[in-house]
């Protein structure tokens, strides 16, 4: 059979004048090997399932755009009897009015002017607060935020404050440029009345925030299309969302009666906040989702795509123009009035006008590779050590940001939380610094959490993000704090304090807090000096207790891996010096021999057009989801519809880690919960939410079909392997003198498609095979997590993990194994097994070429990168100077990180050959070296020099007496007198037979 080894096959190193010489290069007396007939087997197999899938599929559901509620758009009919879209071909957008509006209603439902009219009232006037109890008062002070409370962790950023009636009528000019829909020109002004808000890069980063996904006619239905419309427009009035924590206070200002207090808000809400609505012809949705944006315009992304992309109308790019340039530039965003004006279509028409400059430069970008490999065979040493300090910096920014996670607080991000380690970390020692110093000894940190920490008497002057604090009885932003008002407090200068008094504060806060010296944040939360990961009030963003000490440990780990790593370096120098001189090799190679770039050149056209092929065929299967996926009715609720997760960590279990199955989601491919606006009622209970169908599914002739896929994905990358490694062997054995005149590509290729496509193809089925168990049981672990089954999760999650491990050791022993045969001519399981051996011999030097290569590779990656796109960039405003360089230099990027690639990859199996044959001249000894390139002489005369090994040494090791790094373990030798280490060496040898014989029946 394939892998009958048999009892000749031991582990025989490379020696001279037997079947293991390479004196005279690669063997050259070679036969077929494998076989190569099975595929042909599949082959017909995925033809006759992809013929059967056609006849019932429908690849437009694959990419048919869909709204938000997961309706397809242009169709009569559509799932759970959404709306007909017939005429609305097109996936759209509109504004979403409960967004947009959130931030001016807080403005107003918080502004000073309300709370008088809904706290305070006006005595004086016998006007009396809108709501009516203190239990609403408090309420609604927290909700805004007006005072300091538990569930704040400062003022609401909500914009200036509200404290006249001249201002409140201010928001009516804000609001006009939200419903007039003529009024886009200011609405995107810097001068304008939101100019804060929508003329910042903000807007344009959360634009799915303040947009609808819905279905229209066209990417260019506007306010436009309202005025040529014969049927009458629909209005919208805004009202904040029954669950908003300000839906009361609202509704008290909507109905309060007219007098000197409300007058003015009353005339805003009821006269400002109505909205013109598309259409029922045209937006096929309740008027709330048919709101446009004024000043938007929307184009398709490609002609007939029916997906509509951002622009700004002319109209207000002209009422903008360079008036605003100044406003852009100060807030960062310089790049927006050109980015506005310019939408995907322009783009293309910029990249096709500049298309010999793309020519230009992506053969520059072939030559910015040469030139790199030339570069790095002079500075690879440098290289290399920049490569591996940057491994160190590595670490220790792992470790960093496990260390942050396991403190972030919920609703902040991981930047906000890591800049509040930095500021206490700096803080802390910063104070530590000048007691030193000075001598003084630190007050007191400690506070008492029961009491929030009003017992706080420490002398810390900065915010968690690092603002500075005021002094308390000289600020005036809260003038209601003060040493006068609170003289229990300790307000001295301006040191963190918590005032408050139990008796007459309804609201305090959680923790000490301070006035800061930023007029936009009149106040922020503190943390005691001393104190780097403070307890969040509100939860943790990792819920799980030991999920959070996990990463704790974890970071620690990290670091203490970042430490052995250094150790590890300074251990390992002369093997670096060896991946060094290889890497120059490699270098060499690749410089001398350019047209074997043409070998991944080659895989990749043959790749890119069996990938078309497939992914053509297997699109019948995956697009037909049976009519009864997913439920139809209606759900009361969002957990019911979509079910529960649960925030135990993984090795947590019980009752509260539960999670509640979701009739929506109870399988995998999952679709997704909507909630729809008209709400049936059954016994007495609202039910809102419904399900959406996902937009494939997965059976087994898609099994069979993607199980074809990986194998002729893997056999693809094993023939270019083969061939380079092929390429690579012969020039190695070449006399220097010769290197260059010799055609290694052309042999490389005849061979290995003369002889050896049956072991290929034998390789990668292996590959395949491991690939589809793989993704087989992420299939059921998907299944798994859809029914909540955590043990089951878990489990298949670890089986993933052992077999993605199993791949990577099989794929580096398939590598290895077609440079033996690319070396020795023998079949796929005899070269495995002599890699296996010639690995473990030579573990060590094996592992710090994988360890460097992959820091030279990313060295690699961003030469050619970053070099290509200047030169580009330059090139590109030289000969074209009228048009925007932003597609170009993108389109420079794409073919900069191919080139990037192809070179890469080509020079990392060249280091790998390299290496093998750099062992095959140690092992043979006496080699004549007119063929060793000259940065592994030095290597080569070394082991010439060495006295001639004892007996016991030069006895070569069979499977039976094979000791594991051998040529690695500098501290033992055979034939040692010691006798510690002759204790030592047969340990080392009856642990190696066990290991050895394990293998061979593995």
């Amino acid at each position: 059979s394939c892998c009958a080894a048999g009892d000749d096959e031991k582990d025989k190193k490379f020696e001279k004048g037997g079947d293991h010489d390479l004196s005279n290069g690669p063997v050259s007396k070679r036969g077929c090997t494998d076989i190569c007939c099975v595929p042909l087997f599949i082959f017909a197999q995925y033809v006759v399932v992809t013929v059967m899938g056609m006849a019932d599929g429908n690849p437009e559901k694959l990419y048919k755009p869909r709204d938000y509620r997961g309706n397809y758009c242009g169709v009569e009919e559509n799932w759970n009897g959404g709306p007909n879209t017939v005429n609305a071909p097109t996936l759209s957008y509109t504004m979403n009015v409960t967004s947009t509006v959130d931030t001016l209603m807080k403005q107003m439902v918080c502004s000073s002017m309300a709370k008088t009219a809904l706290v305070d009232g006006k005595a004086s006037s016998g006007i009396l607060p809108l709501l009516t109890t203190k239990a609403k008062r408090d309420k609604y002070m927290c909700d805004c935020c007006l005072s300091p409370c538990a569930k704040c962790d400062g003022s609401l950023d909500k914009g200036a404050d509200l404290k006249d009636s001249a201002k409140v009528l201010g928001m009516a000019a804000k609001m006009s440029e939200l419903t007039d829909l003529s009024a886009g020109a200011n609405l995107f002004s810097p001068t304008g009345a939101n100019g804060e808000m929508f003329s910042t890069n903000a807007f344009w980063e959360q634009a799915t925030k303040y947009f609808n996904m819905v279905c229209l006619p066209d990417c260019n239905v506007n306010f436009a299309t309202i005025n040529a419309s014969t049927e009458p427009s629909r209005s919208y009035t805004y009202t904040p969302a029954m669950d908003d924590e300000l839906f009361y206070p609202w509704e008290a200002l909507l109905n309060a009666s007219d007098n000197s207090v409300t007058n003015s808000l009353v005339s805003v809400i009821n006269s400002s906040f109505s909205f013109t609505a598309l259409p029922k012809s045209i937006c096929p949705y309740a008027p709330a989702l048919c709101v446009p944006m004024p000043g938007m315009e929307f184009s398709e992304v490609t002609s007939g795509s029916g997906y509509c992309t951002f622009e700004m109308a002319a109209a207000v790019i002209d009422a903008v123009g360079d008036v605003a340039s100044a406003a852009f530039a100060s807030l960062g965003g310089s790049a927006i009035k050109a980015g506005a004006s310019e939408e995907f279509g322009k783009w293309v028409g910029d990249f096709q006008k500049s298309i010999d400059t793309f020519i230009i430069v992506s053969v520059l970008s072939f030559v910015v590779g040469l030139v790199f490999l030339v570069v790095l065979r002079f500075t690879i040493g440098i290289c290399v050590w920049i490569a591996v300090s940057l491994t160190v910096l590595l670490f220790f920014f792992g470790g960093s940001f496990l260390f942050v996670l396991s403190g972030q607080c919920q609703g902040s991000s991981v930047f906000e939380t890591g800049q509040q380690v930095a500021v206490a970390v700096a803080v802390t020692a910063s104070h530590a610094a000048k007691n030193a110093v000075s001598g003084k000894e630190a007050p007191s940190e400690a506070m008492d959490p029961a009491l929030n920490g009003s017992d706080y008497r420490g002398a810390q002057r900065r915010t968690r993000t690092g603002k500075s604090c005021q002094e308390w009885d000289t600020q005036e932003s809260m003038p209601g704090y003060n040493s006068t008002y609170y003289p229990n407090s300790g307000l001295t200068e301006g040191m963190c304090r918590n005032p408050y008094n139990l008796t007459t504060d309804a609201n305090n806060a959680k923790t000490i807090w301070c006035v800061t010296s930023d007029l936009n944040l009149p106040w922020e939360e503190c943390i005691p000096i001393g104190v780097i990961q403070p307890e969040c009030a509100h939860g943790y963003e990792i819920g799980g207790q030991s999920m959070r000490d996990a990463l704790y440990y974890m970071s620690v780990v990290v670091w203490a891996l970042g430490l052995i790593w250094i150790i590890l370096i300074i251990c390992f120098v002369s093997r670096i010096r060896l991946a060094i001189a290889l890497n120059k090799v490699a270098a060499v190679f690749l410089a001398s021999n350019p047209t074997i770039l043409l070998v991944p050149i080659v895989q990749g056209i043959v790749s890119v057009g069996w990938i078309l092929i497939w992914f053509f065929g297997v699109s019948f299967l995956l697009s037909q989801v049976p009519a009864d996926y997913t439920p139809q009715g209606y759900f009361a609720t969002y957990a019911e519809a979509y079910g529960t997760s649960s925030s135990c960590a993984f090795w947590e279990f019980g009752d509260k880690c539960n999670g509640t199955l979701g009739v929506c989601t109870d399988k995998w491919p999952t679709g997704f919960v909507w909630k729809d606006s008209n709400c049936p009622t059954e016994d007495g209970v609202v039910k809102c939410y419904r399900c959406a169908p996902p937009r494939y599914v997965l059976d087994w002739r898609f099994a069979v079909s993607f199980f074809v896929f990986l194998w002729n994905n893997a056999f693809n990358v094993a023939m270019g392997q083969i061939m380079i490694a092929m390429a690579v062997s012969i020039w190695f054995f070449t006399k220097n003198s010769e290197k260059s005149k010799t055609p290694v590509v052309l042999r490389s290729v005849k061979t290995i498609i003369r002889y050896h496509v049956g072991s290929v193809a034998f390789g990668s089925f292996i590959i395949a095979v491991i690939q589809f168990i793989r993704y087989l049981m992420q299939y059921f672990e998907k299944q798994a997590e859809a029914q909540k089954n955590r043990v089951l999760v878990l489990i298949l999650k670890a089986v993933q993990c052992c077999i993605w491990l199993f791949e990577k050791c099989v794929k580096f022993l398939n590598k290895n194994a077609y440079i033996q045969i690319a070396l020795m001519g023998k079949g796929f399981c005899r070269s495995a097994k002599a890699a296996f051996f010639l690995i473990l011999r030579n573990a060590l030097r094996f592992g710090t070429i994988a360890a460097l290569g992959g820091m030279i590779h990313a060295i690699g990656f961003m030469f050619i990168m970053v070099a290509t796109c200047v030169i580009g960039y330059f090139l590109e405003r030289e000969m074209h100077p009228d048009i925007s360089p932003f597609m170009p230099v993108l389109c420079f990027l794409v073919v900069s990180y191919e080139v990037a690639d192809l070179f890469m990859s080509v020079f990392g199996l060249a280091v790998d050959t390299s290496l093998q044959c750099f062992i095959a001249c140690e092992e043979m000894g006496d080699v004549n070296d007119d063929f060793v390139p000259a940065s592994l002489k030095n290597f080569v005369n070394e082991k010439k020099t060495k006295p001639k090994p004892s007996a016991v040494e030069d006895k070569p090791a069979t499977e039976e007496e094979f000791v594991p790094g051998s040529n690695d373990l500098g501290c033992l030798r055979q034939g040692s007198t010691d006798p510690r280490q002759v204790h030592v060496l047969h340990a080392l040898r009856a642990a190696a037979v066990t290991t050895t014989l394990g293998a061979g029946e593995a």
